[in-house]
């Protein structure tokens, strides 16, 4: 994948609702939203770099009169393709839950991806395969730009005449997940705690929390769901993705149960049923994280390790296609 081959497009999916949806939702192709009304605006999530994040800015400002100043960004959680670009907004409100914000400011920002890549020659398969996820991305000139308020819970504002509301629903995909609910226009943005299309990062769970996460979303009178990653959907792409997370969990428990390690796992569950999804090498930090939950293992992770794993799994696959 390389940045020549990837666009993003604007579009409407409510009344003065916006989804800025990229044509690949893989590695670092993340989605975000814009928020109007009269003249005020809310955006939900930044992008991986400054670069992208201006662009997506200028799209939308050129679009939509009310983006010219954003006056709410919302981050959906503290993952680097859905914050680093939060420095053109530091004259905004910026709000996240109090995980999220805690993970924004004790994360290293682009300096371990950095590294990963300028150390790649060093690090084998790990480093192969950093280099061709993140190594079309340009990270320079990022500083991160941390939230100016936190809550837990539920948040509600109002943008213009439109009531939002935010649903702290971590942890999922990361500690501090998100939704942002657009009621009167029947519209959530859910970020990462949807993966359209391709395998989602199980970087945090328990995927029990994720599972509750999707119930959350159906029980919500909306219509249109905008997905972190891939395009937009609806209760139905939800319910599709909920059971891929169930069938998931009940494997690993299964796998766990027969004595398989995690690779041996991730290379042993069937995924003939999402063949057609991107990034299936994810599914070994998906068993690595059921594994850890299973047996109350809180050491730190081996990064390098999974790493190799997805490395591997990702090379087969080319190599079998």
């Amino acid at each position: 994948m390389t940045t020549s081959t990837v666009t993003s497009e604007l579009t409407e999916v409510g009344s003065g609702c916006f989804a800025y949806v990229a044509s690949s939702g893989t590695w670092g192709w993340s989605n975000a939203g814009l928020i109007t009304s009269g003249d005020q605006s809310m955006l939900v999530d930044t992008l991986f770099t400054v670069q992208m994040t201006a662009d997506m800015l200028d799209v939308m400002r050129r679009a939509v009169p009310a983006a010219a100043e954003i006056d709410v960004l919302v981050n959906s959680h503290a993952d680097g393709d859905h914050t680093f670009g939060n420095q053109l907004l530091a004259g905004s409100r910026i709000i996240a839950t109090e995980r999220a914000a805690h993970d924004m400011g004790t994360d290293a920002g682009p300096e371990r991806i950095e590294m990963l890549v300028a150390n790649a020659d060093q690090l084998g398969v790990a480093g192969e395969f950093a280099k061709y996820i993140f190594g079309p991305f340009d990270f320079s000139g990022i500083n991160m730009t941390l939230p100016t308020e936190v809550f837990t819970g539920k948040r509600t504002l109002t943008v213009g005449g439109k009531t939002i509301e935010l649903l702290d629903v971590g942890p999922a995909h990361s500690s501090g997940d998100l939704i942002v609910n657009v009621p009167s226009d029947r519209v959530a943005y859910v970020a990462d705690l949807m993966f359209v299309g391709g395998h989602p990062a199980v970087w945090a769970g328990p995927i029990s929390n994720w599972i509750a996460a999707c119930n959350t979303m159906l029980d919500l009178d909306v219509d249109v769901i905008v997905p972190g990653h891939g395009p937009v959907t609806d209760k139905d792409g939800v319910r599709e993705f909920r059971d891929y997370l169930a069938y998931v969990q009940d494997e690993a428990k299964r796998l766990h149960g027969l004595g398989r390690n995690v690779e041996q796992a991730s290379r042993e569950i069937d995924l003939a049923p999402y063949a057609s999804w991107t990034d299936a090498e994810r599914i070994i930090v998906a068993i690595d994280t059921m594994y850890r939950e299973i047996e109350n293992n809180t050491e730190p992770r081996d990064l390098i390790g999974l790493f190799t794993g997805m490395g591997e799994l990702h090379r087969d696959h080319a190599d079998q296609h």
